[in-house]
């Protein structure tokens, strides 16, 4: 696996590769990687040629007072894992290399926003669709593949690609789970031993309100406190919120017809957690 540290670099090796006609799938992340980014790169190796990987905490994507500080990284175990899965190239930029000066450019879709995490964290999201513009255009690959762990976000990102006409196909991986069901996450690895029993509250929450609107439950609102009232039982559990909206327009759901994406964040102890589930109702 190469290991790329700048942009010019990056797209040298493109120019490279493009004349062979070599499909690239792209798989950006924080790095502090689990089994659930691996799996992004597993099918990177399905759908394309060579998978190439990024590793970057972006410090546009947290606000002051967040955890980009003490954000997990292990650049060295990153590489080692991405090397195993079969990744072909590593672009491991240092911050001045993306952000050389503050940028100037925002890029915001307020209607994909407003609610679930970005009401929670003002911002985030326009750095989000902001790094990741930026990853997309120095990569330029065939597709890119991201997790429905991050579900608002992968939504804000498939907008932004069709409304800016990139040329490049998102795909959406299915969330990978612990055996009791908690979604990996680079974050469980703040939990401590009680911590982490009760962070399972999210993925029980969401199973609850499915068997609900399974049963015949149609009420936005009613599924929504199924899932509050679920969290409420954890005592190292805070709930930020808990959502019951449409999956392609994050807007909450009154009366549920057809595709419901249930959705938490939750507080336990210091970390934020946040899970969803996509819900077929007939």
């Amino acid at each position: 696996m190469l290991t790329v540290t700048t942009i010019a670099g990056v797209r040298a090796r493109r120019e490279e590769v493009g004349r062979t006609g070599v499909r690239i799938a792209f798989v950006p992340t924080m790095g502090a990687l689990h089994d659930g980014h691996l799996a992004l790169v597993r099918r990177g190796r399905e759908i394309a040629d060579e998978v190439w990987a990024s590793v970057f905490v972006n410090p546009a994507q947290f606000a002051p007072g967040e955890d980009f500080a003490r954000y997990p990284r292990d650049l060295e175990g990153d590489r080692e894992m991405l090397a195993a899965a079969g990744a072909s190239v590593l672009f491991a930029p240092a911050t001045k290399e993306i952000f050389p000066r503050p940028p100037a450019t925002v890029i915001d879709l307020p209607a994909l926003t407003g609610g679930l995490c970005g009401a929670q964290r003002p911002g985030h999201f326009r750095g989000v669709a902001l790094v990741v513009a930026k990853l997309l255009n120095i990569v330029q690959p065939h597709v890119a593949v991201f997790g429905a762990k991050d579900w608002q976000q992968g939504a804000v990102i498939r907008r932004m690609v069709a409304d800016l006409d990139m040329p490049v196909r998102i795909e959406v991986h299915p969330t990978v789970r612990e055996d009791d069901g908690l979604a990996r996450s680079s974050r469980n690895a703040y939990l401590d031993v009680d911590q982490r029993r009760a962070a399972v509250v999210l993925h029980r929450a969401l199973q609850r309100g499915a068997g609900a609107a399974a049963a015949g439950e149609r009420r936005g609102a009613a599924l929504e406190a199924l899932l509050a009232d679920e969290v409420s039982g954890e005592p190292l559990a805070r709930l930020e919120y808990a959502a019951a909206v449409d999956p392609d327009t994050l807007q909450p759901l009154e009366n549920v017809r057809g595709r419901l994406l249930l959705a938490l964040a939750v507080r336990v102890g210091a970390t934020r957690l946040i899970d969803n589930l996509l819900v077929e109702v007939s």
